[in-house]
């Protein structure tokens, strides 16, 4: 896919034979770690979850050169640190990372609720707000510093009570689904 900048952007990937890519807790911290120092700085972050073997984010892409620079170090640098810590060998990921590009405003709400609603519906937890590794509780908390562009995002939903009933349907979940 070509990618443009000022567009947004779903990028997903699961564990290669879809084995985890998170294995304590540690390790969602090193991915968020990495992710901010390599690509932060190109990117404006709308939603991310981080599952044990799979991970969602929801950007727009700023500056596209180092954009493209900084996934690849991003997910290198996390694969390979994943394999010296575990001894293990071989790709973790399966294959390169997909990306689809979300272009109008109901798919910047549906995205944005899918990926929340992801810890929810593998039954990690009861209630969204208590899934660490998403950007959903970050929404609930706005007085607490985050990088995300929360203002835009409760506007596309038109104030925070209607992110958290939008939130509280599952339907939004089976149209975004990847096998």
């Amino acid at each position: 896919m070509e990618k443009e900048e000022g567009k947004y952007y779903h990028i997903y990937n699961r564990g290669n034979n879809k084995e985890n890519i998170f294995f304590e807790e540690e390790n969602y911290l090193f991915f968020l770690d990495r992710f901010k120092i390599h690509l932060i700085p190109h990117i404006d972050v709308f939603a991310y979850c981080l599952m044990p073997n799979h991970f969602h984010l929801f950007i727009r892409v700023n500056d596209l050169y180092n954009f493209e620079k900084g996934i690849k170090n991003f997910l290198i640098s996390y694969a390979k640190a994943i394999n010296k810590k575990y001894k293990r060998v071989g790709s973790l990921f399966q294959g390169r990372y997909k990306i689809s590009e979300i272009n109008s405003d109901a798919y910047f709400t549906r995205i944005i609720t899918y990926i929340h609603q992801n810890p929810k519906k593998a039954s990690l937890v009861l209630n969204l707000e208590d899934y660490r590794f998403s950007s959903y509780s970050a929404y609930l908390h706005s007085n607490q510093p985050s990088l995300l562009r929360r203002t835009e995002v409760i506007n596309w939903f038109g104030g925070l009570e209607l992110f958290i009933a939008t939130h509280e349907t599952i339907e939004t979940y089976e149209v975004f689904k990847t096998s």
